[in-house]
């Protein structure tokens, strides 16, 4: 039987308790771990631009603010472009920064809730702990189809169809 893990989430910008990051970690993590069918541990910090920006500049010498950062455990082996990640081991995945003034101002621009974008950036995040990437396009249409299909299962919208309301 699987024992999904609730994220341990650190809040260093209080609007991130406002906008309920606990809950949305939460149901992020668990449906991903759901999916996968495995167990792991990860970390949450909502953090502002700033923070995000040094981080950013810390780790990957780009200097400026970022939705959302991840720091998985675990080295994942090389795989042919495009191919699915070995599954992940259960304990821990790793370490998930997200942005506040970011995701704010992304999800006003894609006319989204708050809430959905959040929760896809928390996925999205979570899937490159485990393994997944978007450094061609075969492996960035293998990482959106998992998004995909993880946000399906959360009644959130695909994140990559254009807002019909748009046209």
């Amino acid at each position: 039987m699987l024992v999904m893990r609730p994220p341990d989430v650190v809040i260093e910008d209080e609007r991130w308790s406002d906008a309920g990051l606990e809950r949305l970690a939460e149901t992020a993590a668990l449906a991903l771990q759901e999916w996968l069918r495995v167990s792991g541990e990860i970390v949450v910090m909502g953090c502002d631009d700033r923070r995000i920006a040094g981080l950013n500049a810390e780790f990957r010498d780009k200097p400026k603010a970022t939705n959302v950062l991840s720091w998985p455990s675990a080295e994942h082996s090389p795989r042919e472009p495009g191919a699915v990640p070995d599954a992940p081991q259960p304990g821990e995945w790793g370490d998930i920064a997200i942005a506040y003034e970011t995701c704010v101002a992304e999800a006003r621009a894609a006319n989204r809730p708050l809430d959905h974008h959040v929760i896809h950036l928390l996925v999205h995040a979570g899937l490159h702990l485990v393994g997944y990437d978007h450094e061609d396009d075969r492996d960035a249409e293998t990482m959106q189809q998992a998004e995909r299909s993880i946000l399906q299962r959360l009644s959130i919208p695909d994140p990559y169809e254009p807002d019909l309301a748009d046209d």
